[in-house]
């Protein structure tokens, strides 16, 4: 979506498909990182985005037993926003499109599933996908592929995964919150991000 945005603002014609009705799904991590919150004060729109409701995280703490340490601080970044922004990745995606459906270049179809992409003279000349109106046929100069870990456009295009062999991985869940606790908005302390293992 990110993409398609900042193609629109530059006067591309962009049509953007998703699979889904809508983005109301659980993602890997809802998190902004100060690098995308610096591209949105860039380009202007920042403030808009920051009126979302978001969690700042200046600081990742983490206690294993009895040892508590900071795994990561923003807060030091020369950036216009040094901390990470949680926010549910369906309103970061709503936000970027109603900004980039106000370039009349930028077009999101939604319930449109790429099945296969369309080859002539060796060459990559758009996509085919699924709709509940029927088969869509799309011509393109340029296809990205941005879905995801298991990706047509990718298996279709032959393109070799790179297993990079990544040295840690993160298990993702979901806590409630009681007033109160680390991290609480609503408490005096600078807010944190803090995990117990």
């Amino acid at each position: 979506m990110m993409l398609g945005l900042l193609l629109a603002r530059a006067g591309v014609d962009v049509l953007v498909l998703e699979k889904h009705a809508d983005f109301l799904r659980d993602f890997r991590g809802d998190t902004i990182h100060p690098s995308t919150l610096e591209v949105m004060h860039e380009i202007g729109i920042l403030d808009d985005l920051l009126k979302l409701p978001h969690h700042k995280a200046p600081r990742m703490r983490a206690q294993f037993g009895d040892l508590a340490l900071t795994v990561a601080d923003f807060s030091s970044l020369p950036v216009q926003c040094p901390y990470i922004a949680f926010m549910p990745q369906w309103d970061f995606l709503n936000f970027l499109t109603r900004h980039a459906s106000r370039y009349p270049m930028f077009k999101l179809k939604m319930e449109a599933e790429v099945i296969g992409l369309i080859e002539e003279n060796w060459h990559m000349v758009g996509l085919r996908a699924t709709t509940p109106d029927g088969p869509l046929e799309v011509r393109a100069s340029l296809v990205v592929g941005a879905d995801g870990r298991h990706s047509v456009v990718r298996a279709k295009a032959g393109l070799p995964v790179e297993e990079l062999g990544a040295p840690m991985d993160v298990l993702w869940f979901r806590l409630s919150g009681q007033t109160g606790d680390p991290g609480d908005p609503r408490a005096a302390s600078t807010p944190d991000v803090s995990s117990s293992c």
